[in-house]
Protein backbone atom coordinates (compact mmCIF):
# COMPACT_ATOMS: atom_id res chain seq x y z
CA UNK A 1 0.00 0.00 0.00
CA UNK A 2 2.89 2.29 0.81
CA UNK A 3 3.92 2.56 -2.84
CA UNK A 4 0.53 4.05 -3.74
CA UNK A 5 1.41 7.19 -1.81
CA UNK A 6 4.83 7.73 -3.30
CA UNK A 7 5.19 11.27 -4.62
CA UNK A 8 5.38 11.55 -8.35
CA UNK A 9 8.87 12.55 -9.62
CA UNK A 10 9.05 16.23 -10.51
CA UNK A 11 9.40 17.15 -14.17
CA UNK A 12 12.46 19.11 -15.35
CA UNK A 13 10.29 22.21 -15.72
CA UNK A 14 8.99 21.86 -12.14
CA UNK A 15 12.50 21.38 -10.79
CA UNK A 16 13.71 24.58 -12.47
CA UNK A 17 10.70 26.55 -11.21
CA UNK A 18 11.17 25.33 -7.63
CA UNK A 19 14.89 26.11 -7.84
CA UNK A 20 14.11 29.61 -9.09
CA UNK A 21 11.66 30.20 -6.24
CA UNK A 22 14.22 29.14 -3.64
CA UNK A 23 16.94 31.25 -5.23
CA UNK A 24 14.63 34.28 -5.08
CA UNK A 25 14.11 33.47 -1.38
CA UNK A 26 17.89 33.26 -0.82
CA UNK A 27 18.44 36.51 -2.70
CA UNK A 28 15.71 38.60 -1.10
CA UNK A 29 14.88 37.14 2.32
CA UNK A 30 16.96 38.50 5.19
CA UNK A 31 14.51 37.81 8.03
CA UNK A 32 14.17 34.01 8.02
CA UNK A 33 16.78 32.49 10.35
CA UNK A 34 17.63 29.23 12.03
CA UNK A 35 15.97 25.92 11.25
CA UNK A 36 13.53 27.23 8.64
CA UNK A 37 16.31 28.82 6.59
CA UNK A 38 18.45 25.68 6.95
CA UNK A 39 15.56 23.60 5.61
CA UNK A 40 15.18 25.89 2.60
CA UNK A 41 18.93 25.72 1.88
CA UNK A 42 18.89 21.92 2.17
CA UNK A 43 15.93 21.77 -0.23
CA UNK A 44 17.80 24.02 -2.69
CA UNK A 45 20.84 21.75 -2.43
CA UNK A 46 18.71 18.72 -3.29
CA UNK A 47 17.10 20.50 -6.25
CA UNK A 48 20.51 21.48 -7.60
CA UNK A 49 21.64 17.82 -7.35
CA UNK A 50 18.48 16.77 -9.20
CA UNK A 51 19.14 19.29 -11.99
CA UNK A 52 22.71 18.01 -12.27
CA UNK A 53 21.47 14.43 -12.43
CA UNK A 54 19.15 15.24 -15.37
CA UNK A 55 21.94 16.99 -17.28
CA UNK A 56 24.76 14.54 -16.59
CA UNK A 57 22.90 11.31 -15.88
CA UNK A 58 24.01 9.01 -13.07
CA UNK A 59 25.50 5.55 -12.54
CA UNK A 60 22.20 3.95 -13.60
CA UNK A 61 21.19 6.03 -16.61
CA UNK A 62 22.43 8.36 -19.32
CA UNK A 63 20.92 11.86 -19.63
CA UNK A 64 17.73 11.99 -21.74
CA UNK A 65 17.80 14.53 -24.58
CA UNK A 66 14.14 15.51 -24.14
CA UNK A 67 14.51 16.11 -20.40
CA UNK A 68 17.68 18.16 -20.96
CA UNK A 69 15.92 20.27 -23.60
CA UNK A 70 12.94 20.94 -21.32
CA UNK A 71 15.22 21.87 -18.43
CA UNK A 72 17.35 24.17 -20.61
CA UNK A 73 14.35 25.94 -22.13
CA UNK A 74 12.77 26.63 -18.74
CA UNK A 75 16.10 27.66 -17.23
CA UNK A 76 16.70 30.44 -19.76
CA UNK A 77 13.05 31.57 -19.96
CA UNK A 78 13.62 33.72 -16.89
CA UNK A 79 16.60 34.87 -14.88
CA UNK A 80 17.55 31.57 -13.24
CA UNK A 81 21.17 31.88 -14.39
CA UNK A 82 21.42 35.40 -13.00
CA UNK A 83 19.97 34.22 -9.69
CA UNK A 84 22.47 31.35 -9.41
CA UNK A 85 25.41 33.67 -10.09
CA UNK A 86 24.19 36.34 -7.66
CA UNK A 87 23.27 33.84 -4.93
CA UNK A 88 26.40 31.67 -5.21
CA UNK A 89 28.17 33.39 -2.26
CA UNK A 90 25.21 32.44 0.00
CA UNK A 91 25.19 28.73 -0.94
CA UNK A 92 27.11 26.03 0.87
CA UNK A 93 30.16 24.48 -0.77
CA UNK A 94 28.48 21.35 -2.15
CA UNK A 95 25.58 23.32 -3.62
CA UNK A 96 28.08 25.75 -5.18
CA UNK A 97 29.88 22.84 -6.83
CA UNK A 98 26.63 21.40 -8.20
CA UNK A 99 25.44 24.83 -9.37
CA UNK A 100 28.76 25.37 -11.18
CA UNK A 101 28.39 22.06 -13.01
CA UNK A 102 24.78 22.82 -13.94
CA UNK A 103 25.70 26.23 -15.38
CA UNK A 104 28.68 24.75 -17.24
CA UNK A 105 26.57 21.99 -18.82
CA UNK A 106 23.79 24.33 -19.88
CA UNK A 107 26.21 26.31 -22.09
CA UNK A 108 26.42 23.25 -24.36
CA UNK A 109 22.77 22.21 -24.40
CA UNK A 110 20.98 22.70 -27.71
CA UNK A 111 17.25 23.25 -28.08
CA UNK A 112 16.06 22.73 -31.65
CA UNK A 113 19.69 23.04 -32.84
CA UNK A 114 20.18 26.38 -31.05
CA UNK A 115 22.47 27.17 -28.14
CA UNK A 116 19.91 29.23 -26.26
CA UNK A 117 22.45 29.98 -23.52
CA UNK A 118 24.28 32.13 -26.08
CA UNK A 119 21.11 34.10 -26.85
CA UNK A 120 20.46 34.66 -23.15
CA UNK A 121 24.03 35.76 -22.39
CA UNK A 122 24.05 38.13 -25.36
CA UNK A 123 21.30 40.07 -23.58
CA UNK A 124 22.92 39.68 -20.14
CA UNK A 125 26.61 40.35 -20.78
CA UNK A 126 26.93 42.12 -17.44
CA UNK A 127 26.94 38.67 -15.81
CA UNK A 128 30.50 38.30 -17.15
CA UNK A 129 31.48 41.31 -15.04
CA UNK A 130 30.35 39.41 -11.93
CA UNK A 131 32.09 36.18 -12.95
CA UNK A 132 35.40 37.93 -13.71
CA UNK A 133 35.33 39.90 -10.46
CA UNK A 134 35.07 36.51 -8.74
CA UNK A 135 38.83 36.10 -9.15
CA UNK A 136 39.16 38.71 -6.40
CA UNK A 137 37.26 36.45 -3.96
CA UNK A 138 39.13 33.36 -2.78
CA UNK A 139 35.93 31.45 -1.91
CA UNK A 140 34.24 32.05 -5.27
CA UNK A 141 37.13 32.25 -7.75
CA UNK A 142 37.23 28.62 -8.86
CA UNK A 143 33.43 28.32 -9.21
CA UNK A 144 33.03 31.59 -11.11
CA UNK A 145 36.15 30.80 -13.17
CA UNK A 146 34.73 27.44 -14.30
CA UNK A 147 31.42 29.12 -15.25
CA UNK A 148 33.26 31.88 -17.11
CA UNK A 149 35.29 29.45 -19.23
CA UNK A 150 32.11 27.71 -20.34
CA UNK A 151 30.40 31.01 -21.13
CA UNK A 152 33.25 32.17 -23.38
CA UNK A 153 32.68 29.10 -25.55
CA UNK A 154 30.13 31.47 -27.12
CA UNK A 155 32.03 33.73 -29.51
CA UNK A 156 29.93 36.79 -28.79
CA UNK A 157 30.69 36.49 -25.08
CA UNK A 158 34.41 35.92 -25.66
CA UNK A 159 34.43 39.08 -27.79
CA UNK A 160 32.72 41.03 -25.00
CA UNK A 161 35.36 39.95 -22.47
CA UNK A 162 38.27 40.56 -24.85
CA UNK A 163 37.03 44.07 -25.65
CA UNK A 164 36.27 44.96 -22.03
CA UNK A 165 38.53 46.60 -19.47
CA UNK A 166 38.57 43.23 -17.69
CA UNK A 167 41.26 41.88 -20.06
CA UNK A 168 43.87 44.03 -18.33
CA UNK A 169 42.96 42.49 -14.97
CA UNK A 170 43.99 39.01 -16.12
CA UNK A 171 47.66 40.03 -16.07
CA UNK A 172 47.24 40.59 -12.32
CA UNK A 173 45.00 37.57 -11.68
CA UNK A 174 47.64 35.29 -13.22
CA UNK A 175 50.15 36.61 -10.66
CA UNK A 176 47.92 36.07 -7.61
CA UNK A 177 49.75 34.33 -4.74
CA UNK A 178 47.08 31.60 -4.49
CA UNK A 179 48.32 28.95 -6.95
CA UNK A 180 44.92 27.40 -7.69
CA UNK A 181 43.26 30.73 -8.46
CA UNK A 182 46.22 31.96 -10.52
CA UNK A 183 46.17 28.70 -12.52
CA UNK A 184 42.42 29.02 -13.09
CA UNK A 185 42.81 32.61 -14.30
CA UNK A 186 45.64 31.46 -16.58
CA UNK A 187 43.40 28.74 -18.07
CA UNK A 188 40.66 31.31 -18.77
CA UNK A 189 43.20 33.73 -20.28
CA UNK A 190 44.48 30.99 -22.60
CA UNK A 191 40.92 30.07 -23.64
CA UNK A 192 40.14 33.71 -24.45
CA UNK A 193 43.25 33.99 -26.64
CA UNK A 194 42.99 30.72 -28.56
CA UNK A 195 39.38 29.50 -28.96
CA UNK A 196 37.78 31.94 -31.42
CA UNK A 197 40.42 32.57 -34.09
CA UNK A 198 38.92 35.53 -35.97
CA UNK A 199 37.90 37.32 -32.77
CA UNK A 200 41.35 36.84 -31.25
CA UNK A 201 43.09 38.08 -34.41
CA UNK A 202 40.91 41.18 -34.38
CA UNK A 203 41.59 41.81 -30.69
CA UNK A 204 45.38 41.41 -31.00
CA UNK A 205 45.51 43.66 -34.07
CA UNK A 206 43.54 46.46 -32.38
CA UNK A 207 45.22 46.15 -28.98
CA UNK A 208 48.75 45.16 -30.00
CA UNK A 209 50.73 47.86 -28.17
CA UNK A 210 49.29 47.70 -24.67
CA UNK A 211 48.66 43.94 -24.79
CA UNK A 212 52.20 42.90 -25.65
CA UNK A 213 53.72 45.54 -23.35
CA UNK A 214 51.79 43.88 -20.49
CA UNK A 215 52.47 40.36 -21.80
CA UNK A 216 56.20 40.91 -22.02
CA UNK A 217 56.63 42.85 -18.78
CA UNK A 218 54.29 40.96 -16.47
CA UNK A 219 54.34 37.42 -17.88
CA UNK A 220 57.43 36.65 -20.02
CA UNK A 221 59.70 38.57 -17.63
CA UNK A 222 57.92 37.41 -14.47
CA UNK A 223 60.06 36.16 -11.58
CA UNK A 224 57.72 33.15 -11.37
CA UNK A 225 58.96 30.13 -13.35
CA UNK A 226 55.48 28.67 -13.97
CA UNK A 227 54.17 32.00 -15.31
CA UNK A 228 57.16 32.32 -17.67
CA UNK A 229 56.78 28.74 -18.89
CA UNK A 230 53.03 28.96 -19.53
CA UNK A 231 53.31 32.40 -21.12
CA UNK A 232 56.06 31.56 -23.60
CA UNK A 233 54.10 28.43 -24.59
CA UNK A 234 50.92 30.49 -25.12
CA UNK A 235 52.88 33.13 -27.05
CA UNK A 236 54.07 30.42 -29.44
CA UNK A 237 50.52 29.10 -29.84
CA UNK A 238 49.25 32.59 -30.68
CA UNK A 239 52.02 33.62 -33.08
CA UNK A 240 52.12 30.29 -34.93
CA UNK A 241 48.38 30.40 -35.60
CA UNK A 242 47.79 31.44 -39.21
CA UNK A 243 44.93 33.72 -38.20
CA UNK A 244 47.49 35.85 -36.33
CA UNK A 245 50.07 36.15 -39.15
CA UNK A 246 50.01 39.99 -39.32
CA UNK A 247 50.46 40.16 -35.53
CA UNK A 248 53.33 37.66 -35.71
CA UNK A 249 55.10 39.71 -38.40
CA UNK A 250 54.85 42.81 -36.24
CA UNK A 251 56.07 40.94 -33.15
CA UNK A 252 59.21 39.57 -34.81
CA UNK A 253 60.25 43.03 -36.01
CA UNK A 254 60.81 44.29 -32.46
CA UNK A 255 64.29 44.23 -30.96
CA UNK A 256 62.81 44.33 -27.43
CA UNK A 257 60.83 41.18 -28.15
CA UNK A 258 63.95 39.51 -29.55
CA UNK A 259 65.94 40.42 -26.44
CA UNK A 260 63.28 38.82 -24.19
CA UNK A 261 63.21 35.62 -26.26
CA UNK A 262 67.01 35.35 -26.26
CA UNK A 263 67.00 35.64 -22.47
CA UNK A 264 64.37 32.88 -22.26
CA UNK A 265 66.53 30.66 -24.49
CA UNK A 266 69.31 30.93 -21.89
CA UNK A 267 67.18 29.70 -18.97
CA UNK A 268 68.46 26.68 -17.09
CA UNK A 269 65.18 24.74 -17.22
CA UNK A 270 64.48 22.36 -20.09
CA UNK A 271 60.94 23.49 -20.90
CA UNK A 272 61.29 27.26 -21.24
CA UNK A 273 64.18 27.26 -23.79
CA UNK A 274 62.29 24.76 -25.96
CA UNK A 275 59.12 26.88 -25.97
CA UNK A 276 61.21 30.03 -26.51
CA UNK A 277 62.89 28.34 -29.49
CA UNK A 278 59.50 27.94 -31.22
CA UNK A 279 59.10 31.73 -31.07
CA UNK A 280 62.75 32.58 -31.75
CA UNK A 281 62.69 30.59 -35.00
CA UNK A 282 60.06 33.06 -36.28
CA UNK A 283 62.56 35.92 -35.85
CA UNK A 284 65.19 33.89 -37.73
CA UNK A 285 62.79 32.88 -40.52
CA UNK A 286 61.58 36.44 -41.19
CA UNK A 287 62.87 37.33 -44.67
CA UNK A 288 62.31 41.05 -44.05
CA UNK A 289 64.26 41.51 -40.83
CA UNK A 290 64.70 45.15 -39.81
CA UNK A 291 68.35 46.30 -39.53
CA UNK A 292 68.25 46.33 -35.71
CA UNK A 293 67.13 42.67 -35.62
CA UNK A 294 69.90 41.69 -38.06
CA UNK A 295 72.38 43.71 -35.97
CA UNK A 296 71.51 41.86 -32.76
CA UNK A 297 71.66 38.43 -34.43
CA UNK A 298 74.98 39.21 -36.13
CA UNK A 299 76.48 40.60 -32.91
CA UNK A 300 75.46 37.42 -31.08
CA UNK A 301 76.09 35.04 -33.97
CA UNK A 302 78.93 33.01 -32.44
CA UNK A 303 77.08 32.62 -29.11
CA UNK A 304 73.87 31.61 -30.87
CA UNK A 305 75.61 29.06 -33.12
CA UNK A 306 77.41 27.56 -30.12
CA UNK A 307 74.12 27.44 -28.19
CA UNK A 308 72.20 25.73 -31.00
CA UNK A 309 74.97 23.21 -31.65
CA UNK A 310 74.45 21.96 -28.08
CA UNK A 311 70.67 22.49 -27.94
CA UNK A 312 69.03 19.08 -27.56
CA UNK A 313 65.70 17.69 -26.41
CA UNK A 314 65.06 14.41 -24.61
CA UNK A 315 63.40 12.49 -27.42
CA UNK A 316 64.14 12.30 -31.11
CA UNK A 317 62.10 14.82 -33.06
CA UNK A 318 62.72 15.24 -36.77
CA UNK A 319 60.73 18.48 -36.98
CA UNK A 320 62.72 20.04 -34.12
CA UNK A 321 66.01 19.06 -35.74
CA UNK A 322 64.85 20.44 -39.11
CA UNK A 323 63.75 23.72 -37.51
CA UNK A 324 67.04 24.01 -35.64
CA UNK A 325 69.05 23.37 -38.81
CA UNK A 326 67.05 26.08 -40.61
CA UNK A 327 67.63 28.59 -37.79
CA UNK A 328 71.39 27.88 -37.88
CA UNK A 329 71.39 28.29 -41.67
CA UNK A 330 69.58 31.65 -41.41
CA UNK A 331 71.98 32.97 -38.75
CA UNK A 332 75.09 31.86 -40.66
CA UNK A 333 73.85 33.59 -43.82
CA UNK A 334 73.16 36.96 -42.16
CA UNK A 335 74.93 40.07 -43.38
CA UNK A 336 74.83 43.34 -41.46
CA UNK A 337 72.28 45.77 -42.96
CA UNK A 338 72.73 49.45 -43.45
CA UNK A 339 70.49 51.18 -40.88
CA UNK A 340 70.10 54.37 -42.89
Amino acid sequence: MKSLFKSKPKTPVELVRLTRELLIFVDTDSTTKGTKRDEKMAELGKLMRDLKCILYGNSDSEPLAEACAQLTQEFFKQNTLRLIIICLPKLNLETRKDATQVVANLQRQQVQSRLIASDYLESNKDLMDILISGYENMDLALHYGAMLRECIRHQIIARYVLESEHMKKFFDFIQLPNFDIASDASATFKELLTRHKSTVADFLTKNYDWFFAEYNGKLLESSNYIIRRQSVKLLGDMLLDRSNSPVMMKYVCSKDNLRILMNLLREQSRNIPLEAFHVFKLFAANQNKPPEIVGILVANRSKLLRFFSEFKIDKEDEQFEADKAQVIKEIVALEPKDRS
